[in-house]
């Protein structure tokens, strides 16, 4: 089994940063009809500080009937900023269960062990609430007065696709445990400054060896930058590492570290 290094577990830590993702449950008996059939849909979520989505799920959605029939689902997450099959992807496989019905819930520092503890879980359930507003700006009346919090309490897998010809299986205790880098907090906004500065060289810069149409920054971490290439109708994913020893936090840091690789040349810290 291959395991990504640290530039795949960044990028899927990074896909937690997306708004929505594609929930596929089991269709229940309760339904009666595609009993047993795969049941997509389109939700909200946020991440938990291991990284587990957390969802606001209404009682009446099938989804959610589905859920407390069988826990069992996946949740497909692309990361912001990409597009078509090019998207950079993860897909998480593993069990829901509504707050209510887990015997340990830590998110935020704070734990309950019993379901009946309805002091902590009222907690927990706060906290969920200002992380869903805070990333989704949203307020109560807008939706989540009859809405219920659920999170995926077990991680079994994460599978993922960097675009085309690049796919991994990610190593869930790795991912559990590793901390977004300090750069990847502003991830959206940094990217566009850093496109707006390389894009153009970037682009003047790879076409002195191939054809590229279009190269653009999609995705950053301490240990190197991501670049979506455009090669006609072709897309590709590659990646530019920073030099061995070196790590970035700042924006700043990035720039210039850029600038000096970009400033020889020639990029040879380039991956496919």
């Amino acid at each position: 089994m291959f395991f990504l290094s640290n530039y795949g577990i960044h990028s899927a830590l990074q896909s937690m940063k997306a708004r929505f993702a594609h929930l596929c449950t089991m269709m229940s008996q309760m339904h009666h009809r595609r009993n047993g059939y795969p049941f997509g849909s389109l939700v909200d979520f946020v991440p938990d500080s291991m990284g587990h989505p957390i969802f606001s799920l209404s009682p009446l959605a099938i989804h959610t009937r589905n859920l407390l029939a069988d826990p069992r689902c996946t949740v497909v997450v692309q990361i912001p900023g990409w597009n078509s099959l090019s998207n950079a992807r993860v897909t998480i496989f593993g069990d829901v269960y509504p707050f209510r019905m887990i015997s340990s819930l830590k998110l935020d520092g704070n734990e309950y062990n019993s379901p009946n503890d309805d002091y902590a879980l009222l907690h927990h359930q706060e906290w969920a609430h200002k992380q869903h507003i805070a990333k989704h700006q949203q307020g109560p009346s807008q939706q989540w007065g009859n809405f219920y919090y659920f999170r995926m309490q077990n991680i079994s897998d994460i599978y993922f696709i960097g675009g085309f010809g690049t796919v991994a299986w990610v190593d869930v205790k790795e991912f559990e445990a590793i901390q977004p880098d300090k750069i990847t907090v502003n991830g959206g906004e940094q990217n566009m400054e850093l496109n707006a500065i390389f894009s153009k060289p970037l682009k003047e810069l790879l076409s002195k060896e191939t054809d590229v149409d279009d190269a653009a920054l999609v995705s950053i971490d301490s240990k190197g930058t991501d670049i979506r290439v455009r090669q006609g109708a072709q897309y590709n994913v590659q990646r530019i590492s920073f030099e061995v020893g070196r790590s970035v936090e700042t924006l700043e840091e990035a720039t210039e570290e850029l600038s000096t690789l970009m400033g020889r040349g020639r990029v040879h810290n380039m991956q496919k």
